[in-house]
């Protein structure tokens, strides 16, 4: 199988990462997951995080383009956000975009990326 017969509902995330406008960080934490829609909770990791998003290492995926509201925890407190579900890579994870964060999670955020830049 050639890499432009896969389909299209697999996608690897490569024009994603051609494409990003900030840094991302190799960042660990856990995350819940929960469709406002279908009311369904997930729980996941966190392996890479960026101003406007992050990747969530995740078996049981959601369909891309889901609305979704996230929690980072890890020991220095907590990130929450409404995001949304922008690729997935089926039985591995998600790459998921915040969407309009909070200015006081905003902040939270903005802390964690300036540890792991420096």
């Amino acid at each position: 199988m050639r890499m432009n017969d896969i389909p299209s509902s697999v996608d690897s995330g490569a024009k994603y990462r051609e494409r990003r406008a900030v840094p991302r960080y190799s960042f660990i934490a856990t995350v819940e997951i929960v469709d406002p829609a279908s009311g369904v909770r997930l729980s996941g990791r966190v392996s890479e995080l960026s101003r406007k998003g992050c990747y969530v290492d995740i078996l049981n995926t959601l369909p891309k383009d889901t609305p979704i509201n996230l929690r980072i925890s890890r020991d220095r407190g907590a990130f929450a956000s409404p995001a949304k579900i922008i690729y997935v890579q089926e039985g591995m994870g998600m790459g998921v975009a915040f969407i309009d964060s909070p200015a006081d999670q905003a902040k939270i955020l903005d802390s964690w990326l300036a540890e792991l830049a420096a």
